[in-house]
Parts: C-alpha cells; sequence; structure tokens
C-alpha cells in the first residue's frame, strides 16, 4: 500500500533545534508517523518532551561549535540502539544593515547554521554507512537559499550555502542509500520572525506577496518533513524543497 511507504514506525530521527517552532513541530510529525526522535537543543525541550512522551529524548547541546556532534550521535544510538534520519534545523539570524554588520554577528550565524549542520551531517552518515541501511539528511533551508534579503547577509550566505552542501552530499553519499535534501520553508510564524511580524509595514508587504494569504506554521512543514525521511523518497537526491504558500511563484 503507498501509505506504507510513508510509516517511519522502527527508524530514529535526530532533529536539531526541538523545543520550539518548526524543530518542534517536525518532531510531532515523525513521532505520530511512527518513529522515535532524539530531539536536540540549547535549553530543555520540556514542551516537546511532554508532548511526545517516551518516544522522546532529548539531547541538550551547544551547536555554535563542533564539540557537540560526536555527542549528539553517541546519545542517539546509545539511547535508541541507532539512527536513520537527521534533521539539521536549529538556525540562527541576526539583522543589520550590511555596512554596520559584524565579524561576531558573520561568523555566529555562519558556525550554527552551516559549518555545524555539515559536520553533523557527516558524523550522521558515518554512522548510516557503519550500520548498512542507508538513511536519511533533511536540511532546513530557507527563501534565502534561493534570494538575497535585506540586512540579513550572513543568513543569506548560510542558507545559500545550505543549499549547495545539499546537492554535494547527495552527489557523494547516494551510493550509500543515503538520501540527503533540503526543505525551503517561506514565512513562517515563528521565533526568527517576530522582527518581521512585528513590522505592520513588513509584514503587509510579505502577506502581499504569499498567494496562500497567510504565514506558515509548523504543521505547514509536517507533511514534507514525513515525505523526505520516509522510503516514498527514497529516489529524491540532493533536491530542496519550497513549502512556501506560492512566494517563489511570485
Amino acid at each position: 500500500m503507498i501509505l506504507d511507504l510513508f510509516n517511519l514506525s522502527g527508524k530514529v530521527a535526530v532533529v536539531t533545534g526541538s523545543n520550539t517552532g518548526l524543530g518542534q513541530g517536525i518532531c510531532k510529525a515523525f513521532s505520530e508517523a511512527g518513529a522515535l526522535v532524539a530531539g536536540v537543543s540549547r535549553r530543555p525541550s520540556s514542551e516537546t518532551q511532554d508532548m511526545l512522551g517516551d518516544s522522546f529524548y532529548n539531547i541538550i547541546a551547544d551547536l555554535s561549535g563542533l564539540d557537540a556532534v560526536d555527542k549528539i550521535i553517541k546519545q542517539a544510538t546509545e539511547k535508541f540502539g541507532r539512527i536513520d534520519i537527521l534533521v539539521n534545523n536549529a538556525g540562527l539570524i541576526k539583522r543589520c544593515d550590511s555596512l554596520e554588520f559584524s565579524e561576531e554577528d558573520w561568523d555566529s550565524v555562519m558556525n550554527v547554521n552551516l559549518k555545524t549542520a555539515f559536520f553533523l551531517s557527516q558524523a550522521a552518515a558515518r554512522q548510516f554507512v557503519k550500520q548498512g541501511s542507508g538513511g536519511k539528511i533533511i536540511n532546513i533551508a530557507s527563501m534565502l537559499s534561493f534570494q538575497g534579503g535585506i540586512r540579513v547577509p550572513s543568513y543569506a550566505a548560510s542558507k545559500s550555502g545550505i543549499r549547495g552542501i545539499t546537492m554535494t552530499l547527495a552527489n557523494e553519499w547516494a551510493r550509500y542509500g543515503i538520501n540527503v535534501n533540503a526543505i525551503a520553508p517561506g514565512y513562517m510564524a515563528t521565533n526568527n520572525t517576530e522582527q518581521l511580524r512585528q513590522d505592520g509595514e513588513r509584514s503587509a508587504d510579505i502577506l502581499a506577496r504569499i498567494p496562500a494569504g497567510r504565514w506558515g506554521t509548523p504543521d505547514d512543514l509536517a507533511g514534507a518533513a514525513v515525505f523526505l525521511a520516509s522510503a516514498a523518497s527514497d529516489y529524491v537526491n540532493g533536491f530542496t524543497l519550497a513549502v512556501d504558500g506560492g512566494w517563489l511563484g511570485r
């Protein structure tokens, strides 16, 4: 049956940024599809834990550096015996005119959004190869993987980079049965967009361009995430799927 291809029973997923927003929504979707979820967050993902119960295990880690990478894979495999899915969702954004943008803000965003995402993907892929049963890596990209944005130079660079390494890693790792793809959310009602949503003029401009006429929600990503994590996407490699209410079509 076709719906069986979307079933994640018996799978173990690692999801970064699991305490709020898109990461929490993806954890919930995976759990509902049958997976066990190791959620990674800098602070306890208490709400996600309460929501998902025993199907969720929280790993506390700071993704601003690489010290946590091996710890995350080790703790997830020790808890659940294996991993099958990685979602690089944790992200950081800094807003400032490019003429005034600091090196500190550049590095902090690039470290979390791109550098750690790459090396966590590498660590997960090594575990997948060791297990010999393939795996799924889903990177959370952005509309700014396709566009330049305004006042977010490091974020735009990091998300363009995410799209690039998604294709690169897919090229290298498909032969191991590892699918690497990305989701590019449109304008979502999350912590990262709170400043935009509070700016009445900017928010109105954004909504005027979205054919769906509304900000997205974490639930809007659920189907795409489960698809890319499941056997239904076994022949999808290196693609960035926009979930944007039609933004890129305008």
